[in-house]
């Protein structure tokens, strides 16, 4: 999944509080019971503190939805089947992961093959869990509940305005002509669209049946799909098991256009063309280049849908059908590596799953790690270090603001029941976990052996869940001449793993110096004592640079704001009219640097810009920034004039930021306020905030404003 660049929070869920309860556990079963061997099996003790559910009692064979979608009241209702088989005797309850926002009608159970095919009626409750989610307790049938039997469970229930679920008035669409709804599960919110075991170490196959208004198109992750118009009924099926969060649906009016042989391009009918030009045929092209370095794509489709500004981060990997905001068609660089690196989670993520979300580095770390090799063998090795230099530089700058000290910075984090593991989207989810797996390549030594490795690694844990140790024995196993060093290594894989800091070690990126150098050379121009003089400038011919360089430049120079007001004046002079025109990955960056300088004569170009961009990933940045410095007045002045046109969860983060409100009103849909960060960029994490942790009086410490957002960078996410 792709987070944010941007100095701003990009949590993807934000819930009611409740206090959090115990969790049900199997019978026999100690509080962190280990899972069963074999591939893919965690070999220590699992649990995951996120989940309500007793996911370990039973294995989820599949589950079916029959949903219909009511766009006058915002609401989907309709009923859940799920195929069960307990898998230790004694089991009298099913918890499931649901969420206040579910009204449950009903439950009913069957036992097919067991002589009692009529359904019973089931009681339930519902416990409070944590801020994002509940206990949904269904008492079984004692008779019909048997080891390595089936039952069916089915709950029928209407959701409303939860987490996972973003319903959009025709205003906050792009053609502003029909309403729109869309799901993002990741990480734990789609325990908020249907009642379910909401861990990744739990996969399954799924269904589903979809009823809609006329003239509204149903797109889910599915590998399969049809329509029968007469009934307007969309039927899904996903043939390859997934987790919970994997599940994804989007509705509205939605246009395509067929980009490649298993791709197509998604969109509302005034933004098709211009992302199907964006795109062009280089979907196919890099699935032929990731196909070559890790083996088959092994999801038949590989589709994209753009979704309004509303959509709260910038892309998410959901198979077969990438959710990508439509802001990021601005800047072609950018869109490059957000697709890419949801195209990468095919492999790392997806098919192979992080089991908890504590090590969701396995699946961000390896996935970028996977982007660049893509982007080195379609692009160039220069590019790829460039953009890698961009990501790292943000990396120092977070730990600058949190000292090396902090567990936000470790890629294992440990975190407490109740913290919201989307908290977790950091950059040492994406960037330290790529040093480390950088750094296994290394160790590998060979770039292609090692891309053979992670082939090889796909095909052993595909559609499994697991851990760090299973990478790292299945790595030592691949490589027995680094057994001898196995003990020495074994202590080195422990610190990378938790401890804090930096990471231990970077590749090599000097490839790149013939894009990075000129950057570099400039900001030292910059910060000599005097402004430069024309001459000198003129040796640096921006408007032949490409994006990551010009964000390169004004990311260094935001690092040593303030700048005298003789330099601002001339940055001003020499470069506003280039900005200007250029994609709002530099703008936003530029912007930043007025609104910490305080430079007001070019404060129109910041009233102008957010008077233009309603997403969150480029308006909460600036606001921040407004509000930390003299410019407060003005930033509640064009709030006041653009709220409107903003997405209601949008529209609370900015009052809280505006006004330092406590708390804000809960609407179940946006992101934790806690959580949000500020600053730039795109499909690898924005530069944001760093937030959940080891424990949320940790979280709490790792500060507000003080890092810089996770784009997706995918999610995933």
């Amino acid at each position: 999944m792709m987070a944010d660049l941007h100095q701003t929070p990009t949590s993807l869920c934000c819930c009611r509080k409740s206090p959090p309860v115990s969790v049900t556990h199997c019978v026999g079963d100690s509080s962190r019971p280990s899972a069963g061997p074999g591939p893919g099996s965690p070999r220590c003790p699992l649990v995951d503190v996120a989940s309500a559910s007793n996911f370990r009692c039973f294995q989820l064979q599949h589950f079916h939805l029959d949903l219909r979608l009511n766009f006058a009241v915002k609401e989907m209702s309709g009923w859940l089947v799920l195929d069960l088989i307990p898998v230790q005797p004694g089991v009298h309850t099913l918890v499931l992961d649901s969420h206040p926002s579910l009204l449950i009608h009903s439950i009913d159970c069957k036992a097919p093959g067991s002589g009692q095919e009529d359904p019973v009626s089931l009681t339930y409750r519902v416990d409070p869990f944590t801020d994002y989610g509940s206990s949904l307790n269904i008492s079984l049938p004692t008779t019909a509940v048997k080891p390595g039997r089936l039952i069916q469970i089915t709950v029928r229930y209407t959701t409303t305005d939860g987490p996972a679920i973003w319903w959009l008035d025709s205003e906050l669409t792009c053609g502003q002509s029909r309403p729109l709804v869309f799901t993002q599960g990741h990480s734990v919110c789609n325990r908020s669209f249907f009642p379910c075991f909401d861990t990744p170490a739990v996969k399954s196959t799924y269904t589903a049946t979809v009823r809609v208004p006329e003239g509204v198109t149903v797109l889910m992750s599915a590998s399969r799909s049809s329509y029968s118009k007469p009934d307007r009924v969309f039927q899904f099926s996903m043939e390859s098991p997934v987790p919970s969060y994997l599940v994804a649906l989007v509705a509205g009016e939605l246009q395509h256009v067929d980009v490649g042989p298993r791709s197509r391009v998604w969109a509302e009918p005034c933004l098709l063309s211009c992302a199907v030009k964006k795109l062009g045929d280089n979907v196919e092209r890099w699935l032929v280049v990731a196909e070559e370095l890790f083996g088959p794509y092994l999801w038949g489709r590989c589709d994209i849908v753009f979704l309004p500004p509303s959509f709260p981060i910038v892309a998410m990997e959901n198979p077969c059908l990438t959710f990508i905001i439509a802001s990021i068609l601005e800047s072609s660089e950018f869109l490059l590596i957000d697709v890419i690196h949801e195209i990468a989670h095919s492999w790392f993520g997806n098919a192979v799953t992080n089991a908890t979300w504590e090590e969701m580095w396995l699946s961000e770390g390896l996935a970028t790690y996977a982007q660049r090799r893509i982007t080195t063998e379609a692009y160039g090795e220069s590019f790829t270090c460039l953009e890698t230099v961009v990501r790292l530089d943000a990396l120092h700058r977070q730990l600058r603001l949190l000292g090396d000290n902090n567990p936000v910075s470790k890629l294992q984090v440990k975190f407490e029941s109740g913290v919201n593991p989307s908290s977790l989207m950091n950059l040492f989810t994406y960037e330290k976990g790529f040093c480390f797996v950088s750094y296994l390549s290394q160790l590998s030594g060979d770039t292609q052996r090692f891309d053979r490795f992670l082939r090889d690694y796909i095909s052993q844990f595909k559609f499994k869940s697991v851990v760090a140790q299973d990478l790292i024995d299945y790595f030592l196993d691949y490589f027995p001449e680094l057994q001898d060093a196995a003990h020495r290594e074994g202590q080195e894989f422990e610190q990378w793993l938790s401890g804090c800091g930096p990471p231990l070690y970077e590749p090599d990126l000097s490839a790149g110096g013939t894009l990075i150098h000129p950057v570099q050379d400039l900001c030292d121009l910059w910060r000599s004592s005097d402004p430069p003089d024309l001459q000198s400038l003129m040796t640096f011919d921006l408007s032949a640079w490409n994006t990551f360089q010009i964000v390169l430049f004004l990311d260094r120079m935001l690092d040593h704001s303030p700048q005298p007001p003789d330099v601002m004046q001339h940055l001003s002079s020499s470069y506003s009219s280039l900005f200007d025109d250029l994609n709002a990955e530099v703008q936003i960056r530029w912007l930043q640097l007025i609104v910490r300088n305080s430079f007001y004569p070019d404060l129109q170009r910041v009233r102008v810009f957010l008077h233009k961009h309603t997403s969150r990933m480029y308006t909460v940045p600036l606001y921040e920034d407004m509000v930390a410095g003299v410019m407060k007045c003005v930033a509640v002045e064009i709030f006041y004039q653009t709220q409107r046109r903003l997405h209601p969860n949008l529209r609370r983060t900015l009052q809280q930021i505006l006004f330092q409100t406590s708390s804000v009103p809960a609407n179940q849909n946006g992101p934790p306020q806690s959580m949000i960060a500020t600053s730039t960029a795109s499909s690898t994490p924005p530069l944001s905030q760093p937030a959940a942790t080891a424990t949320a009086s940790a979280a709490a410490a790792a500060g507000t404003t003080a890092a810089i957002a996770l784009r997706n960078v995918n999610v995933s996410a």
